[in-house]
């Protein structure tokens, strides 16, 4: 998996501001970076942001909800195939949320098919 290397938080806010310091110019990446991390709130649930599509609208709110959680893990999945990606995702969210101890190794060879080269 393609690894996002350095503090994750520093990443994130990094993006943010990149986000915010370039104009929206209308064009499809061929991967999507994002991050499962685990809400700090009292109900401790799994979730994932793709930040690469997050809308101006959007973007603020949930990369600080993002960086307010635990992380969990991170990376890049292609732009090809990424509902598939998507989904392969979501049952990960549903089986760490119902309780299965997953690792983040785990989580990469779950995704190897759809992680760019």
């Amino acid at each position: 998996m393609q690894k996002v290397t350095g503090n994750p938080r520093y990443l994130s806010s990094l993006l943010r501001d990149t986000i915010e310091a370039e104009p929206a110019m209308p064009f499809e990446s061929d991967k999507i970076m994002f991050e499962i991390y685990r809400e700090a709130t009292y109900s401790g649930r799994y979730r994932v942001v793709y930040f690469t599509e997050l809308q101006d609208h959007n973007k603020e709110s949930e990369i600080n909800r993002a960086m307010a959680g635990d992380h969990f893990c991170d990376g890049f999945i292609k732009n090809y195939r990424k509902d598939q990606a998507k989904d392969a995702i979501n049952g990960i969210l549903e089986r760490l949320n119902n309780g299965e101890s997953l690792t983040p190794a785990d989580v990469e060879r779950e995704l190897k098919d759809f992680v760019p080269a």
